[in-house]
């Protein structure tokens, strides 16, 4: 292979490097995918998803273990970050100000995701891609303004099931000798671990983190980029709603349920209307941080081919409304940028920003759109699996007959779970809450006790008799279940 091939055509400097230096076929591959992402080669955007909550025990043992190592290293030009498994910097420690404030300037900090994705090439995000140790030297990395560091991060896996929970990853200047620099991240990772499985015993499994504040989405192509574009008639009149009033610089407001889509379909009302443009989307952070919010993505408002989407503003404290209004107010010309937002209520979006909305859009729930279920379904687990996923006709019925009451985000755990455990999605591999159907009348028991019923009886069509002994209970107590909760049976039985 010449040394060319993999490398991306139009990076020139990359190309150059890989001719000059030795480079492993794992950068260069990272390269590769770094082009696909439409990575910026002059400098890093990362996503600010706030701070995730820090109780869990990879956390505490992990900052533990680097906490010890800062005390050996305080006079070093080294910066000692924890991430998690998506590359978000949970914490970072260093004794050198000059090296933290070239770390502030390309937000390699708390609470931005330094994913592969997210900013290219570095060393943390080319280890929680990969899986294992990994040094990343200044111009290996795909960014330009990142070529000023050296990196080397290593994964932690927990240590009974083997999933990824982040990365250690040590940062110090490209100029500095980092010959030691990745043997310290192994032997931090390795720490890390010893201590997650001596205090593992009685400890409770990790929260799930904040969602993001926000992204900047551009119109490019990436690997399982794509959206659904044939679905029910109630989504798509809200789109088309949607997508009229920003044609018009009129303000949104996409109103419904938690999960049911709103920033969604917005984002594709804004792409229809303004195919050209990038799309801005933040929603309300954690009061704590608020200000960095703030600081982070405003600045953008208002600029030329941006469209700008804020989520869940009746989460908003006044104040931040009051800003927010005043820089959507501020440019009232018949070309002014797209605006949107979204809220479970219009009454509930603080005043300040409700005077400002012009249209209204209610997005309907899951429920009410039941003919969408089946195409979200395998729209989510073609970009779990990266290829078709098939679903069985019991596994359609099921997922149509449930309520979703977390509408799409919870179809999208639900089926992005199954699609990562087996080839072909069956009745089998749903959870018991989602094989029991309709629950608005059940009790949670209820529910569960429904849900494992048509579990077993759909389960290679057994006799009652056989269902009713893997249920622990009487052929005729089964019966009158089956009558209760009104499951449907096959012939025969």
């Amino acid at each position: 292979m010449t040394v060319d091939e993999g490398v991306p055509e139009r990076n020139r400097v990359h190309a150059e490097l890989a001719h000059a230096t030795p480079v492993s076929s794992r950068v260069m591959a990272s390269w590769q995918r770094s082009e696909d992402y439409g990575i910026p080669l002059d400098a890093v955007e990362p996503v600010f998803t706030g701070t995730e909550d820090l109780g869990s025990l990879f956390f505490q043992c992990g900052n533990e273990v680097l906490t010890d190592l800062h005390r050996t290293l305080a006079d070093e030009p080294v910066s000692l970050m924890l991430t998690d498994a998506d590359g978000v910097v949970l914490s970072r420690l260093s004794g050198d100000r000059g090296l933290l404030r070239a770390l502030d300037d390309v937000h390699l900090a708390p609470g931005f995701a330094y994913s592969e994705r997210m900013v290219g090439t570095n060393g943390l995000g080319l280890a929680l891609a990969d899986r294992v140790p990994t040094l990343v030297r200044a111009d290996q990395h795909y960014a330009q303004s990142l070529c000023s560091f050296t990196c080397a991060a290593v994964p932690i896996l927990e240590p009974e099931s083997g999933r990824l929970e982040g990365s250690v990853n040590l940062t110090t200047w490209s100029r500095t000798s980092s010959e030691l620099l990745l043997a310290l991240a192994r032997s931090a990772a390795s720490n890390t671990t010893a201590l997650m499985m001596a205090r593992s015993h009685g400890r409770h499994p990790r929260r799930t983190p904040r969602g993001q504040i926000f992204r900047v989405e551009v119109p490019r192509l990436e690997p399982g980029s794509g959206t659904l574009h044939d679905l029910s008639p109630e989504w798509n009149a809200a789109v088309r709603t949607a997508q009229t009033a920003m044609s018009s610089a009129r303000v949104v407001a996409a109103i419904g349920e938690p999960g049911s889509g709103r920033a969604t379909a917005l984002a594709q009302a804004a792409r229809h209307a303004f195919p050209r443009d990038r799309i801005l989307s933040a929603a309300a952070p954690a009061p704590t941080d608020v200000s960095t919010w703030l600081g982070l993505w405003t600045p953008e408002v208002g600029k030329d081919h941006t469209a700008v989407i804020v989520r869940d503003v009746d989460m908003l404290p006044g104040w931040v409304a009051e800003r927010l209004r005043d820089l959507v107010a501020r440019d009232p010309h018949p070309d002014a940028f797209p605006f949107a937002v979204t809220a479970e209520r219009f009454a509930d979006i603080p005043p300040a920003l409700a005077e400002l909305v012009d249209t209204v859009v209610s997005v309907p729930t899951l429920r009410d759109r039941p003919d969408d279920i089946t195409a979200l379904a395998r729209h989510i687990a073609r970009r779990v699996r990266g290829r078709d996923v098939e679903f069985t006709p019991a596994a359609r019925r099921a997922l149509r007959g449930f309520d979703w009451p977390g509408n799409v985000d919870q179809l999208t755990r639900v089926v992005g779970d199954c699609a990562g455990r087996a080839d072909v999605i069956d009745i089998g591999a749903l959870p018991p809450e989602i094989l029991a159907g309709s629950t608005r009348h059940l009790s949670r028991i209820e529910a569960f006790e429904r849900g494992e019923i048509v579990r077993v009886l759909s389960d290679g069509t057994p006799t009652m008799a056989q269902a009713a002994r893997e249920l622990g209970m009487s052929r005729a107590t089964l019966y009158r279940k089956v009558s209760q909760y009104d499951i449907g049976l096959a012939r025969g039985r």
